[in-house]
């Protein structure tokens, strides 16, 4: 399993335009149709995957070249149009879509096998675990999307925003070569941008992983022997959830993070007794022209052209039929043996 990438934006106010929105539903569907009947679902799940490809499809679809907003408003267009019929599901959003992510794949139970669901949950929770919590850099998330096939393939697109620099980061996941959720996971930074960053799935922090979970295994006295002075507001019941995970430690790092309640000030916290304790140190590095298609919403490189914008609908509309009169046809002459 990769982190395939990620891109750095910069934050932009205001709304899209409700009509182009509509428009963006429309092209963007059709082009996602018309990927998966030419290279199948499978393909059209790595492509989301790809930063670049992201970026280049948010551009075509007519929105800003480098505003945050071309995550969150093409997928959110994605997900409004409806791709199912052909066998993607765009599932999350911004804020609190985000976080009904998992009670969407619930619904779909009926749709999908059990393990798929399961599956999917899994995914949803530690790409979102390790953005926010694992991968420190200064950026809080608050846009989380699911793109995934029926069959189980998937991607993961989310966003983070640094108020101070006035930046959003998006973060691409891809299902491929699954091994850890917390181990190596990235394999491109499509951004210049270098902070200081706890980064706990660096391979470098490898130590400091096994260190962590030693001392949650650890069956010490410590709380018990803890006292404070009265006109102090630490209370042990602040930990409560630290100590109930000591009580029943997790079986590897993974498991660890996606519990609920464990997040960055907590791993932040861990990480740095693990190096205080046993001298292990995390890594702290971090894993960092198709505008002119249709225009831009501000008017960069120039404005929405809307005749050409429906002329290329129409187009892959055309395109699609065909491609379906093809399939037909040839299953039709192979009942009669042509």
């Amino acid at each position: 399993m990769r982190r395939t990438g990620k891109a750095e934006l910069p934050l932009h106010t205001g709304k899209c335009p409700p009509w182009l929105f509509e428009k963006m539903k429309v092209l963007g569907k059709r082009i996602c149709e018309i990927t998966v009947s030419e290279y199948g679902k499978k393909e059209l799940v790595k492509r989301f995957s790809d930063p670049f490809w992201f970026q280049s499809l948010a551009c075509a679809l007519g929105f800003d070249f480098h505003s945050s907003g071309s995550t969150t408003v093409t997928l959110g267009a994605l997900k409004e149009a409806g791709l199912e019929e052909a066998g993607i599901f765009v599932l999350g959003g911004k804020g609190r879509k985000g976080l009904e992510t998992v009670s969407e794949l619930e619904a779909l139970a009926d749709r999908l096998s059990d393990r798929v669901v399961e599956k999917l949950k899994i995914a949803s929770i530690s790409t979102s675990k390790v953005d926010s919590a694992c991968v420190q850099d200064g950026y809080e998330l608050y846009h989380h999307s699911l793109v995934f096939a029926e069959t189980g393939e998937w991607c993961v697109i989310q966003q983070g925003m640094n108020e101070d620099t006035g930046f959003a980061r998006r973060y691409h996941w891809i299902y491929e070569n699954l091994k850890s959720f917390t181990e190596e996971p990235h394999s491109a930074v499509c951004c210049d941008a270098r902070v200081r960053t706890l980064n706990l799935v660096h391979r470098k922090s490898g130590e400091t992983r096994r260190c962590i979970l030693d001392m949650l295994s650890s069956r010490t006295e410590t709380e018990k022997t803890l006292r404070f002075a009265k006109n102090h507001g630490i209370r042990l019941s602040n930990y409560s959830k630290l100590i109930e995970v000591c009580e029943n430690p997790p079986g590897s790092f993974d498991e660890f993070v996606r519990i609920r309640g464990i997040g960055p000030k907590t791993l932040r916290a861990l990480a740095l007794v693990a190096k205080l304790v046993y001298g292990a140190e995390p890594s702290w590095e971090d894993p960092a022209r198709f505008s002119f298609a249709h225009g831009g919403k501000d008017g960069v490189p120039y404005p929405i052209d809307r005749k050409t914008y429906g002329k290329t609908v129409q187009i892959l509309e055309d395109a699609l039929r065909d491609v379906k009169m093809r399939k037909e046809l040839k299953k039709i002459a192979s009942l009669f043996d042509f």
